[in-house]
């Protein structure tokens, strides 16, 4: 086994059980990463520098080919169920097995950086790949090492071994299909196959420090964070795909802290990821100029983006490979990110979704009960045309606005976030960037616009003593006027011209919310059960 590049670690990979593959790169720069890829065939060049990879079948994550092993060390902490599936260990093993067989002889490429910016909490993580963009990818979305003499010294505290090519056998590997991401928290491995989508390296990551995190008194969170003058001035964004989470954090006049992943400790917040990993279809490039400029760079891995075969051009409205196209970058490439990754704690909070029903608020204030109520319950829709014969928006509730990654009990994140909120008085706000007018194919998209001007109002304390009103359904303040938005959008069933349509669908989705909410009223106070919508 030949070890090649700047930084070898002293803990070889041997210690992980390979002994047989070819080469083995370790910590490439950018520029061999980019060669290795090239020569490979493994990617594209496109005309202003970054990088272009297709991933096949897989344009998005697996979540039904995802596993955590059933092990002594985590059996008990682990909330078992559709989200985590269990594997047993004699399976894992067999599959390990079957994985270190196949990479003999092969190309290996490694990566030695960090998951979190606080060196008091962050995980040593390495990241092995049979494919050299994948490696970049990490390169680009985790903490690096520059320090060479800190490389060799590297001691991984948890290994993500990738073999995109590498098929299981259902029958044999104890998987659903032939792809496969399976964590043992003991072991301190995931292993990743069958899929090239590489935001499966990021999120199997993710879920080892949702798992660990709390442990130590520090909430994860899937979300986007940036503070404004001061870092005393933070802020959360919640939100599922499609949201407006990496838009609305993206904001020039706040400097960004990180786009999807964080951590609350005694201390303030702070980023566990050193990159970004945006959506860019139909990337808008005056109303998001800064990510739209990475897209153009080198060092930017962009996934499923199309381009012209012979001028290399992209073209960021085909969709013709999927919605999904992302663009992977260090946050280094924004001007307006700190690159230390850190702030104080969050003065507010806010719960994004996308309201494809139009009977949501598009801002309101939730109490503390509701608050709790609403993190739980994770709430977005997804609108319908992708499938012949369905016409209406799906209700999609994910738990803490992440539920895939989160391997405890949501009672457990949730729980934090209130001690949280409590003990540093952060407002929280839900903010609807759906519908307006009617449901989806009936009313409008709430205008960008209006939304950036909502959001800025309420961090920027101008919503504090507005008048409000409640809900008579959910229950939440909305406030009576915000400068420079119309009034009459701010209360949803004034913006449809048929009521009873509106009422009838406000009580259909104020009905799904308390039929989700069932699953966790058992492990709840009185006052969040109670903080759901009425039905009237």
């Amino acid at each position: 086994m030949e070890n090649l590049g700047p930084c070898m670690s002293r803990i070889g990979l041997e210690n992980h059980g390979i002994a047989h593959a070819r080469r083995v790169y370790w910590n490439l720069p950018v520029a061999k990463l980019y060669e290795h890829a090239l020569s490979r065939s493994e990617a594209m060049l496109a005309r202003e520098g970054p990088l272009v990879a297709a991933t096949g079948s897989h344009t998005g994550r697996s979540p039904n080919d995802k596993f955590i092993v059933r092990e002594a060390s985590s059996e008990e902490k682990v909330w078992w169920g559709s989200v985590n599936r269990p594997m047993k260990e004699e399976a894992f093993e067999q599959l390990r097995r079957r994985v270190l067989a196949y990479i003999q002889d092969r190309d290996l490429f490694v990566f030695d950086g960090y998951a979190g910016a606080d060196p008091g909490y962050r995980l040593p993580v390495r990241i092995i790949t049979e494919k050299a963009w994948h490696c970049l990818f990490a390169r680009n979305m985790f903490v690096r090492e520059e320090s060479p003499e800190k490389l060799r010294a590297f001691e991984p505290g948890f290994v993500v071994l990738d073999v995109a090519g590498f098929k299981a056998v259902p029958e044999l590997d104890g998987t659903n299909s032939s792809t496969f991401i399976v964590g043992h928290l003991g072991k301190k491995l995931f292993l990743i196959g069958g899929t090239e989508y590489a935001g499966e390296i990021k999120k199997s990551i993710f879920s080892v420090m949702n798992y660990a995190l709390p442990q130590r008194g520090v909430l994860s969170m899937h979300c986007s964070a940036n503070y404004g003058s001061t870092r005393d001035d933070a802020a959360l964004f919640f939100g599922l795909s499609g949201t407006g989470k990496t838009t609305l954090s993206a904001d020039p006049k706040r400097v960004l802290i990180g786009d999807d992943e964080h951590g609350w400790s005694d201390d303030g917040i702070f980023n566990i990821e050193g990159g970004c990993y945006a959506k860019v279809i139909r990337l808008d490039p005056l109303g998001e100029p800064e990510i739209f400029a990475t897209t153009r760079r080198f060092g930017t891995v962009l996934e499923n983006v199309v381009f012209d075969a012979e001028t290399r051009a992209l073209d960021l409205d085909d969709d013709s490979l999927t919605e999904n196209t992302r663009a992977s970058y260090p946050i280094t490439q924004l001007s307006n990110a700190d690159v230390g990754g850190a702030a104080g704690h969050p003065r507010n909070i806010i719960f994004l979704t996308c309201d494809a029903f139009g009977v949501l608020p598009p801002i309101s204030r939730l109490n503390h009960a509701q608050a709790m109520y609403h993190f739980l319950s994770g709430y977005t829709a997804k609108v319908a045309g992708t499938e012949r014969g369905v016409t209406e928006p799906t209700a999609t509730f994910s738990a803490c606005f992440g539920a895939p990654f989160m391997p405890l009990h949501p009672g457990v994140y949730a729980k934090m976030l209130g001690e949280k909120i409590r003990r540093h008085g952060s407002r929280v706000w839900l903010v609807n960037t759906g519908w307006t007018g009617g449901p989806y194919g009936v009313g409008s998209r709430m205008k960008l616009a209006h939304t950036r001007r909502m959001v800025s109002a309420a961090l920027a304390g101008e919503l504090d003593d507005v008048e409000m009103t409640r809900d008579p359904i959910f229950g939440v303040s909305i406030p009576a006027a915000i400068t420079d938005v119309p009034s009459q959008i701010l209360v949803p069933r004034k913006t449809w011209s048929d009521k009873a349509a509106f009422d009838t669908m406000a009580a259909r989705l104020a009905k799904m919310f308390d039929e989700t909410f069932k699953e966790f009223e058992s492990g709840v106070e009185d006052e969040v059960r109670a903080a759901g919508p009425k039905l009237l």
